[in-house]
């Protein structure tokens, strides 16, 4: 692991506590050189961090700039525990889609719970072929699942399941619960907030499914005005913009928590 993401991760851990350079230095085996260099890039990055002398660093409350550490830091302890160190989080800033990706990880045999996010799709798909418009900002990410760690292998239940899953987790974090209809659409006040797409692999021979893919693609906080002329009118966004009062880091690891078992 670089260094930044290292002490990325520490403060992602220690939100809105200072963290002095001799703590981050003992805890991660660093120079203050090394620190201070992994502070810069993640400034560059985006990240807003303060630093007072005498107390140290601290990661700003409302960073909303997808990463692993980040999802790391609110999942419960048992999630923590699988997910830290794990590499079963991949992060893309712009992916043709989470689930042509997720798809092929697992092809190549990619684990129960491995996740791909994008904060950008530029082929995303929705049910039947149709595209799903994907611009920067929003939360896609789609879950590899191995059936045997399944109660249900029936295409419908699990997009339902996963459906009730992300309007739960809305709900629980926003305030607001999300409307599910059949069967894979997310509506609030009668617009469409996201869109779940559920794919499989089977062996050829038996019919066994061999995987399963769910994916997830949720308006986050869009410019729904920027949106094209065909769907503005009957989509809308969990946030307006720069509105938001949690991070897609939250959302994402609510999500997963639910969803993976």
């Amino acid at each position: 692991m670089a260094s930044k993401d290292k002490v990325l991760e520490l403060l992602e851990s220690n939100k809105e506590t200072y963290i002095s350079g001799e703590v981050i230095a003992s805890s991660l085996g660093l120079s203050r050189n090394a620190i201070w260099k992994a502070i810069n890039e993640l400034r560059k990055a985006g990240y807003e961090i303060d630093a007072i002398s005498n107390k140290g660093y601290k990661l700003k409350e409302g960073n909303d700039i997808l990463s692993e550490a980040g999802i790391i830091s609110y999942l419960d302890s048992s999630y923590k525990s699988k997910y830290k160190g794990s590499n079963l989080i991949r992060i893309y800033d712009v992916a043709n889609s989470t689930n042509r990706i997720a798809k092929e990880m697992a092809i190549a045999g990619a684990a129960h719970g491995t996740v791909v996010i994008a904060n950008e799709q530029t082929e995303g798909r929705g049910r039947k072929d149709h595209s799903f418009y994907s611009p920067k900002g929003g939360l896609y990410l789609s879950i590899i699942l191995r059936p045997e760690f399944l109660k249900t292998l029936l295409p419908d239940e699990i997009t339902i399941q996963t459906g009730t899953a992300v309007c739960d987790s809305i709900e629980a974090l926003a305030g607001v619960r999300p409307t599910l209809k059949p069967i894979n659409d997310l509506f609030i006040n009668d617009k469409k907030i996201c869109g779940i797409l559920t794919e499989a692999g089977t062996e050829f021979e038996t019919g066994d499914i061999q995987w399963i893919v769910v994916g997830i693609g949720i308006n986050y906080d869009s410019d729904i005005s920027a949106f094209p002329s065909d769907i503005k009118n009957i989509a809308t966004s969990l946030f307006s913009p720069n509105q938001a009062t949690i991070t897609r880091n939250q959302l994402a690891a609510e999500i997963i928590q639910k969803i993976v078992v």
